[in-house]
């Protein structure tokens, strides 16, 4: 946009776009389209054999999707994105796009449930192992290395453990053993959490939770920092010929773009993951999103500080027995928090209520604010059960693994009324008492 460096507030409404070179329009265009005319041969040749950026078919990319691309670049401080049809999708191409058969993943146990399952059942049928770790300790990342490692993942805030890693001392871990380190930022956002400033390599999203922030679209990102030498020798499908290519080898390509810097991983992501299985964003569910970034930060401001006044609240409660919310000062993660999320622990909290599943049940069934439901990051505020719903897939030993017990309710608070979000959970209580 120009030489000064803008602040938060601005890149969430301009990154990445400038007014419609044709019509003028100043909102994002939604190019609903499935392709685009070459002008001639020698660009349709130039374009399809990746000689030069252009759009042939919005699987691979439109000109929508670029300026959500662009945008969550730009905030994340990283050298490009990927759009893609889910939060899921974004985390299993991630991981794809590092691995073979016979390779290995770390990660932190404390996953949400999709996640979890995807690295426990799903990528070992196709011979991917994962070994995951107790993130309190960052040396247990560092224990579970072994030649076969390719990657360490981990969540900004865990889900639904509310935990806070140290991201700076497994970003150490990661780099001594020549790792990318891959953190979902989805609880985190750009604005409360920037990976890359930390060490991180790659960051995901789902793009449906806050930043899409109104419940309307299922998306996901993929942001590449464009700060890890793929060229160490562990991944040689960024070193070899891509016979899918005519022979181009990747880091060679784009280890250093110009005018772009490190983009080789997000661009073979591109060329291979999202062109071969497909799970493109639709351009109307990126321009929604687009409008979700715009007030990103004003939201999260309310919704951190209705959070905060929450998690007290329910502390002080005699019918609840423990509250996970790095806000508190009574959290294990609170000084990790102060440094890592200095504008906000974010506005997710768990709680577990005294009386177990069953006072649960009863309570999240009361409530006539808070909707019961499996999102989180709407500016509506949302309840629910982890046990049953979000790892409900899990077994017994898998929840406890993962963090979730039977008493455990969520909470997702967003934009109401803090006055209001107290009445109504005071009330679920009163109703769902013995």
């Amino acid at each position: 946009m120009s030489e000064r460096t803008y602040g938060f507030a601005t890149q969430q409404l301009h990154a990445g776009q400038s007014a419609d070179p044709t019509t003028g329009a100043r909102a994002v265009p939604i190019y609903q389209t499935t392709s685009f005319v070459f002008k001639d041969f020698a660009t349709a040749k130039a374009v399809c054999s990746v000689e030069e950026f252009g759009y042939d078919y919005s699987r691979i990319g439109n000109p929508t999707n670029e300026v959500l691309e662009n945008r969550i670049a730009a905030l994340e401080g990283g050298t490009g994105a990927l759009a893609l049809a889910s939060g899921s999708a974004a985390t299993a191409t991630t991981i794809l796009n590092l691995t073979h058969a016979g390779d290995e993943v770390v990660a932190a146990k404390t996953l949400y449930g999709g996640s979890f399952n995807l690295f426990v059942n799903t990528l070992p049928k196709h011979g991917i192992r994962t070994i995951l770790v107790d993130p309190a300790d960052p040396d247990n990342f560092a224990r579970a290395i072994t030649e076969r490692t390719r990657a360490i993942f981990v969540e900004t805030i865990g889900n639904p453990d509310i935990n806070v890693i140290d991201f700076e001392a497994v970003a150490r871990i990661a780099e001594a053993h020549g790792l990318p380190l891959i953190v979902d930022n989805t609880f985190g956002t750009p604005y409360l959490f920037r990976p890359f400033d930390h060490g991180a390599n790659i960051s995901v999203h789902s793009a449906t939770k806050f930043i899409g922030g109104h419940g309307t679209s299922i998306g996901g990102l993929v942001v590449d920092g464009g700060n890890f030498n793929w060229a160490n020798g562990k991944f040689p499908d960024f070193t070899t010929p891509d016979p899918a290519y005519a022979g181009f080898v990747h880091w060679d390509k784009w280890g250093n773009y110009p005018g772009a810097g490190n983009i080789a991983f997000i661009i073979k992501l591109r060329l291979h993951y999202l062109r071969d299985l497909g799970a493109s964003l639709s351009p109307f569910n990126a321009f929604l999103f687009l409008q979700g970034l715009e007030t990103l930060s004003l939201r999260l401001e309310r919704q951190v500080a209705n959070t905060q006044k929450i998690a007290e609240w329910l502390e002080a409660r005699p019918d609840v027995e423990w509250v996970a919310y790095p806000g508190l000062r009574s959290s294990p993660y609170y000084a990790l928090a102060q440094k890592y999320l200095p504008k906000g622990a974010g506005a997710i909290l768990t709680f577990g209520v005294k009386g177990g599943l069953d006072r649960a049940k009863r309570l999240i069934e009361s409530t006539k604010i808070f909707s019961f439901l499996a999102n989180v990051g709407d500016s509506k505020s949302l309840i629910v059960h982890p046990a049953t719903v979000t790892h409900g897939q899990l077994s017994e030993a898998e929840q406890r693994l993962a963090g979730v017990r039977p008493e455990q309710v969520r909470l997702s608070v967003g934009t109401e009324d803090i006055d209001d979000l107290l009445w109504d959970l005071d009330q679920a209580f009163a109703a769902s008492a013995p």
